[in-house]
């Protein structure tokens, strides 16, 4: 059946360090610094909190999910076949090619508008150029392959961080915590609608993470490397874009970031961190869509699969600049993958207790073939937990139906989404008995 092999354990080389400067490097982004803004009405206190919960919150199944790949040597949409169905992950693949290319041209513009921007203080300005040189690069990056990332990782990373502590220094040296912590707040947004912006973060490389975890020595380390390294880098780099949101009501706040830089003379570290923070996030979104891709299509091949996912974001990028506005966007990767992955964490812990028959998710008739290769209870779970966060969101149901709707609560919409999704699995896989999975 179609999937990737187990990883050997000869390829398994990376330890905790490792993740913990896979994930730093995937959270230093002016994607999260522009996320960052979109919670400035909450203030700088509220916000703060907010940030530190919503990652709390959302590291947890982040971390958890790679737990899968780390013991079992398979990549997240494999590790999605014993809950949905070998076929039935093909379409929790699809949801993902779909938000990676996404993501890749997402951080793609974000990239080239600030290269572009910086380059024109030189006289030169060309943003499709910068767009196609980033993709261009990110891509080769990660064709690379593992074996190379730790090392290419552990240098521009170190960089990276130096140089963001230069970019704070500078932030805060410019307005000062007094200054802004006395901003008020200028208009309603409750406050676990706020967190749902920042928990869409870590959900989003939830469909990635055993892509990685996979390769790690220890499942413990590649747990705790990969927690720790994207809490604090994240919650570092939303708290840059809430302050120089409420310093300036910017909406580009990673846009009055690399101003400040130039402002005391920093442009080239500004250049580098635009390019490297964009090389060390975005080969993770180009390396994913492949293993995505591959998990439906097994004969694409892995070099093959990065290199059409580098030039399918790369393209989007030039065609579809208008993609930048993309808070909705972070919603409904909230609304498309915690309630999924409710469900598969709640199947692999509750119901398999942490056990996975590897023969089985690559065999046609076998346990997790379910009704013609899908699980439809898994299915069913999943609508439900995709219509509540819906429901619990009324940014995206403004959006989608064009209608004004006050909602009586503020629950948030990540959290109900995905315990409720797990609970509603749980209880039909309890009541309606199935002899396979």
């Amino acid at each position: 059946m179609a999937g990737i092999e187990p990883t050997s354990k000869d390829d398994r080389n990376l330890k905790g360090w490792d993740f913990f400067i896979l994930w730093s490097g995937a959270a230093v982004s002016l994607a999260e610094i522009w996320a960052g803004g979109l919670i400035v009405p909450l203030g700088l206190g509220l916000g703060l909190w907010a940030i530190l919960a919503g990652h709390l919150i959302g590291n947890t199944p982040f971390a958890l999910a790679g737990l899968i790949g780390s013991r079992w040597g398979i990549p997240t949409m494999v590790s999605v076949r014993p809950a949905f169905g070998i076929r039935g992950s093909y379409f929790a693949s699809a949801l993902n090619v779909i938000q990676l290319i996404g993501w890749t041209a997402v951080m793609l513009i974000i990239c080239g508008q600030a290269a572009d921007a910086l380059s024109k203080f030189y006289g030169f300005s060309n943003l499709t150029l910068w767009i196609i040189l980033s993709g261009a690069i990110t891509t080769l990056w990660a064709v690379i392959g593992h074996r190379f990332w730790k090392y290419l990782q552990r240098i521009s990373v170190c960089v990276l961080l130096i140089l963001c502590l230069a970019m704070t220094f500078i932030v805060f040296r410019e307005y000062g915590w007094d200054m802004l912590s006395q901003i008020p707040r200028k208009k309603a947004l409750p406050f676990m609608v706020g967190m749902d912006l920042v928990i869409a973060m870590p959900i989003s490389w939830l469909p990635l993470v055993s892509d990685y975890s996979r390769f790690a020595t220890s499942s413990r380390y590649s747990f705790w490397g990969t927690w720790i390294g994207y809490f604090i880098v994240s919650s570092w780099m939303y708290l840059l874009g809430l302050a120089a949101s409420l310093a300036t009501q910017s909406s580009d706040p990673s846009g009055v970031v690399m101003n400040l830089m130039l402002k005391f003379g920093w442009a080239i570290p500004a250049l580098v961190i635009i390019l490297f923070s964009t090389f060390t996030t975005t080969f993770l979104d180009i390396y994913s869509t492949a293993m995505s891709g591959l998990n439906i299509f097994p004969k694409l091949g892995e070099r093959r699969g990065i290199v059409l996912g580098g030039l399918l974001g790369t393209g989007v990028a030039i065609l579809f600049p208008a993609l930048l506005h993309y808070e909705h966007f972070l919603l409904f990767i909230g609304a498309m993958f915690c309630p999924l992955f409710g469900i598969v964490l709640a199947d692999y812990f509750f119901l398999k207790r942490g056990e996975i028959d590897l023969d089985d998710l690559y065999k046609r008739d076998g346990k997790y073939w379910f009704w013609k290769g899908v699980n439809p209870l898994a299915l069913i779970a999943w609508v439900v937990g995709f219509t509540i966060y819906l429901g619990f969101s009324p940014m995206l149901i403004e959006k989608v139906l064009q209608v004004k709707i006050a909602f009586p609560w503020a629950l948030g919409s990540s959290l109900p989404s995905m315990i409720w999704a797990g609970l509603v699995y749980l209880f039909l896989k309890w009541g309606i008995p199935n002899r396979r999975g």
